[in-house]
């Protein structure tokens, strides 16, 4: 059996340990616009879950333009070096889940299992779920140890540790 590229383990316990990523969408106008989102890893599907509200900019612009980006990044120190943060850029394609069916539902239990506290949230009505389908990556692991990623390296560290 073949071992996992190190940066793959790497990239796995980021998305894996993580909970916020900063969400970039495109207005109308052609505006970038960037938002503060939660996200579970589904590992069956190696894809992202994010939940919105259909009243967030960030949805609006998703059901206009699905393509997205998510940046997911350690935490920074107070005082320390930022530069070599261990972060990933993913470059997506969105799918706006409708509430009730089956794909919503799994998504909502992948969710669910990262974000319990948010349950009541999952039967608002105008909330969605949304499952980010990954196509490519840009990976900083460290300083000088960078890499981009295309979807199946990214859909390996989507999934479950070897």
């Amino acid at each position: 059996m073949a071992s996992e590229h190190r940066l793959t383990t790497t990239l796995r316990d980021l998305l894996n340990q993580q909970r916020t990523a900063a969400l970039g969408t495109v207005g109308a106008d052609g505006t970038p616009f960037v938002s503060l989102v939660p996200y579970a890893v589904d590992t069956r599907q190696r894809c992202l879950v994010i939940h919105v509200s259909g009243l967030a900019t960030h949805t609006g612009n998703l059901r206009r333009e699905p393509r997205v980006s998510l940046l997911v990044s350690e935490n920074a120190a107070a005082n320390g070096p930022v530069h070599a943060l261990p972060r990933v850029t993913l470059e997506a394609t969105a799918e706006l889940l409708a509430p009730g069916t089956a794909e919503a539902l799994a998504c909502r239990a992948v969710y669910l299992q990262r974000f319990p506290e948010t349950e009541p949230m999952t039967e608002l009505g105008d909330f969605r779920f949304v499952r980010l389908l990954v196509h490519a990556a840009r990976q900083v692991a460290g300083f000088g140890a960078a890499r981009s990623l295309d979807r199946e390296e990214v859909r390996s560290a989507l999934g479950p540790a070897p």
